[in-house]
């Protein structure tokens, strides 16, 4: 018995015998525990700065702010990843959204903080993010090799999501007892963990000096997606996952206030529920790694996923709506865990940077638009609950879709 739970946990783990992935993937997961307990505050303070009507809104257009850069520099960002150490990519990335950080910090603690101040910085902090990520997603391949890729994927996810339950927790009691200023300022800090592991990396692969211009190099990145019919279709999935899927994180300081009437320590344990199954949900994709069959069990995920979301918009019990969002955490990021590892798998290394930047401009764009696009649905209807449910019913449609027709997609 004891045998079978190291090999479970060997195999859960195998990412993490490579060093230089080790290392960043310890200083991301300080960092996110940062990022998740400013993305707690912020949007209680997004609650506390606008009123009832308009808070669902705000919600929306912040997130749409802090994405949109995604949509406008990310395949920007993707060429330069081929043509330039990804590490000063990462670095400078850091860099500017812990200096964002800080001036959040201050902002509050002046008390001068008001909404447009909190969504033009969110912009500024995505700016960072739209060339940050494209290097990151590209340099996790060099660091693991390709076998253990799926793994290294699904390992990102779990530090990711691990913060997501430490982060809500720290974020919870900093705000009883601190107060909003240690959330930004805490998050600025953490930072400086990832920045000391970026420099600490060593033998680094760099991609060799390019021979083309930027704009061509885009164009053969644009031509290579284009003429792969599974990768269309992991982009269009990468992008309805986000667009329809993530409102159910976006909205639950509107359901807590609104659908059950409780206040931030309330949305603090829904989210710390959300990040546990997301926790759960990538330690499954761990262990499976490099399954035959990735397409189909992402297939599989997405239409129960959509299944779970709606019953969580029927839900008006507190302790089933939290077990159904853990259901949901899990079978969310087992769906962003999935489409994230077909998406490198299916690039060639000369091309992976602006294929990676591709699919996150799917990916990452499809969370403020949907943000966006839910937020002035929520408004006009007057209920979060019933835009959930149409979202996780077309999710469910979506997947039988795909099962159905294939395209390519379930037999990969």
């Amino acid at each position: 018995m004891r045998n079978q739970i190291n090999t479970a946990a060997t195999r859960i783990a195998v990412a993490l015998t490579h060093r230089n992935f080790r290392l960043l993937w310890m200083g991301a997961l300080t960092s996110s525990i940062g990022t998740w307990m400013q993305k707690v505050a912020q949007a209680w303070l997004i609650v506390t700065l606008t009123d009832k009507s308009s808070a669902p809104f705000y919600l929306g257009l912040d997130s749409f702010a802090g994405e949109l850069p995604i949509l406008l520099f990310t395949l920007i960002g993707g060429v330069v990843a081929d043509r330039r150490d990804r590490r000063h990519m990462m670095l400078t990335s850091q860099s500017v959204q812990m200096i964002v950080a800080f001036i959040l910090a201050g902002l509050v603690y002046t008390n001068v903080i008001t909404i447009w101040m909190v969504v033009t910085l969110s912009f500024i902090s995505g700016c960072g993010q739209a060339f940050g990520g494209p290097a990151y997603q590209s340099l996790i391949p060099t660091l693991v090799g390709k076998d253990h890729l799926p793994n290294a994927v699904a390992l990102n996810s779990i530090q990711f999501n691990l913060a997501r339950v430490i982060g809500p927790v720290v974020a919870g009691a900093a705000l009883a007892s601190l107060g909003m200023v240690w959330c930004y300022g805490l998050n600025g800090i953490s930072f400086l963990f990832v920045i000391a592991r970026i420099l600490a990396l060593r033998d680094v692969h760099v991609p060799p000096m390019a021979t083309e211009s930027m704009v061509d190099q885009l164009k053969g990145g644009l031509r290579y997606v284009r003429n792969s019919r599974n990768l269309i279709s992991v982009m269009v999935l990468g992008f309805i996952v986000a667009f329809l899927g993530f409102p159910i994180l976006t909205f639950l300081p509107v359901i807590t206030k609104d659908v059950f009437e409780r206040d931030v320590d309330f949305y603090s344990r829904l989210m710390t529920f959300a990040g546990a199954g997301a926790v759960t949900g990538a330690l499954v994709v761990a262990y499976i790694g490099k399954h035959r069959h990735i397409g189909r069990v992402l297939l599989m995920c997405l239409g129960l996923f959509g299944t779970a979301m709606a019953l969580f918009s029927l839900s008006r019990t507190p302790v089933l709506s939290a077990v159904i969002l853990f259901i949901a955490g899990s079978l969310l990021v087992m769906c962003t865990s999935l489409t994230t590892s077909l998406a490198q798998l299916l690039a060639p290394a000369e091309l992976r940077g602006r294929v990676v930047s591709i699919y996150m401009l799917a990916f990452r764009g499809g969370s403020p638009l949907g943000g966006l696009a839910s937020g002035c649905l929520v408004t006009q209807a007057g209920s979060a609950p019933k835009v959930l449910m149409v979202n996780g019913i077309t999710l469910t449609i979506v997947a039988l879709f795909f099962l159905i027709r294939g395209h390519g997609l379930k037999d990969v």
